[in-house]
């Protein structure tokens, strides 16, 4: 059972990153692409870690991965912020 779930929130987190791919080539404006990528991209990526650190089962893995979800819900909305300001403020 832990791991049908483990997998399912895998397979939800490569639909969400195949999301983020359809958004940065369907978008034309640099900013909708940077909104996509990064919205679908931080999600994707922590459900696929939600789903091994379930998969795994071990406190190191459970710490090692939850560190690494708060580092990517940390930086990577930063990065896509400064990216968009750069592309508006240069035209």
């Amino acid at each position: 059972m832990i791991e049908i779930l483990a997998v399912a929130f895998m397979l939800v987190g490569v639909i969400f990153l195949f999301a983020a791919i359809f958004g940065l080539l369907r978008f034309a404006d640099p900013l909708q692409r940077i909104h996509a990528t990064t919205k679908s991209g931080t999600v994707g990526a922590g459900l696929i870690l939600v789903g091994v650190m379930i998969e795994m089962g071990d406190a190191q893995a459970t710490f090692i991965g939850t560190a690494t979800v708060i580092f990517l819900m940390l930086t990577i909305p930063i990065a896509g912020h400064l990216l968009g300001r750069a592309a508006y403020v240069s035209g």
